[in-house]
């Protein structure tokens, strides 16, 4: 007859080895738990990518957080990645891309595979940007091209975007000439950033070095999707310092903020031509300090704008934004950082998450919807070198 240890078929030596394996898948499991809950998104929370400066001083770069509604971020999971400055979401597919400001007169970009749940990267690819100094990057709604900016090359690229997410070399590259007013800064080309107007019929190229913003033809069905020459240049004011462009989500206005002055610009867009309506100051005229306006932003219900300013500003300007699409001052709220080179408002508007590049943390700023002031809400998300943020539908 069995013995008690062997009643039902098991003998001690298989029990033992069962209650090892049982131990251990529990213990899995407890260690999971806090990953199972950010995976699992929690209710109200949001997805957000940020994008650094390595320059050599940490081995990660990309990183996917958790936003929820309180404010706070839970880290999800990183990546290694060289000087990913800037980064594009594709809209429903899996993949991200980034540029890579390498140094030496050499430029790079990055595509992966990218699963929004569980946050895993996998790296497609790295091509060759077609210039020195990648610093912006931006993909078509169906992910059939990317346009990629050269700062320093003073010119732009279009990679195909291949089945499987991956990039193609550069199909094209568009060569900028010129120079302008503040010969420090403007000797030659600075292509900054190249923005597809919503219903993805033009190319919106704004050149630092030359105080032009380019309008560009866009066929996304051809090989070759970027006409040769622009359809349309609208020149800056001499030294003004074109950098970004934000699209306003109803009227036919583009809001471009100017570098080297400290300004917005409010443009008229139709047809592919910009005319000039209004310039406003980000700061009071009589300020003396030392202006680097960066990134620009149209809240989501299309009431207010903000600007950011680094260099001895560090603050973000705030307008209200007219029935005519013209800007009204509201005031300036300190980033409670260094180098605001890049910010995001949530796509709730409730919140506005500034990257402070050279204080080396993202500060959350919650946002009045009727005013458009904002208030520090005492979160940080704590990064290396933070410039640029994305949140991802």
């Amino acid at each position: 007859m069995p013995g008690k240890a062997d009643i039902y078929g098991i003998n001690t030596f298989e029990l033992l080895t069962m209650n090892r394996l049982i131990k251990r898948l529990l213990n899995l499991f407890f260690t999971l738990i806090p990953f199972l809950s950010i995976t699992a998104q929690k209710p109200g929370s949001q997805r957000l990518l940020i994008g650094s400066y390595t320059s050599g001083i940490v081995s990660d770069g990309i990183y996917y957080y958790q936003f929820n509604a309180n404010g706070s971020a839970e880290l999800i999971s990183k990546t290694a990645a060289a000087d990913p400055s800037f980064l594009a979401v594709a809209l429903n597919k899996p993949n991200i891309y980034a540029v890579n400001e390498l140094g030496n007169g050499m430029g790079a970009v990055s595509a992966y595979q990218f699963d929004k749940v569980s946050g895993n990267f996998e790296l497609l690819n790295t091509v060759l940007s077609g210039g020195d100094h990648p610093c912006h990057i931006s993909i078509d709604s169906k992910s059939r091209f990317a346009f990629v900016s050269n700062y320093s090359g003073g010119n732009f690229s279009v990679m195909r975007i291949e089945a499987d997410g991956s990039l193609s070399n550069a199909i094209q590259t568009i060569q900028h000439n010129g120079s302008s007013a503040n010969k420090s800064r403007q000797d030659k080309p600075h292509v900054h950033s190249a923005f597809i107007s919503p219903d993805e019929k033009y190319l919106l190229v704004q050149d630092l070095g030359t105080d032009q913003i380019s309008v560009y033809g866009l066929n996304l069905n051809n090989t070759r999707p970027v006409s040769q020459k622009p359809i349309s240049v609208f020149n800056c004011n001499p030294g003004d310092g074109p950098r970004h462009i934000s699209f306003h989500p109803t009227k036919p206005i583009v809001y471009a903020v100017q570098e080297l002055t400290g300004s917005v610009t409010v443009l008229n867009f139709n047809k592919g031509s910009l005319r000039k309506l209004q310039q406003v100051n980000m700061f009071v005229k009589s300020d003396e300090k030392k202006s680097g306006a960066a990134d620009i932003h149209v809240s989501p219900d299309g009431k207010f704008l903000y600007a950011s300013n680094r260099a001895e500003f560090n603050d973000l300007s705030i307008f209200k934004i007219g029935q005519n699409g013209w800007l009204q001052w509201v005031g300036s709220e300190p980033t409670l950082g260094l180098a605001p080179r890049n910010f995001a408002i949530d796509p709730t508007g409730k919140f506005l998450l500034a990257a402070n590049q050279n204080s080396n943390e993202v500060v959350v700023f919650k946002r009045n919807l009727q005013t458009g002031k904002l208030t520090d809400t005492g979160k940080r998300i704590g990064v290396s070198k933070p410039v640029c943020l994305k949140f991802v539908d």
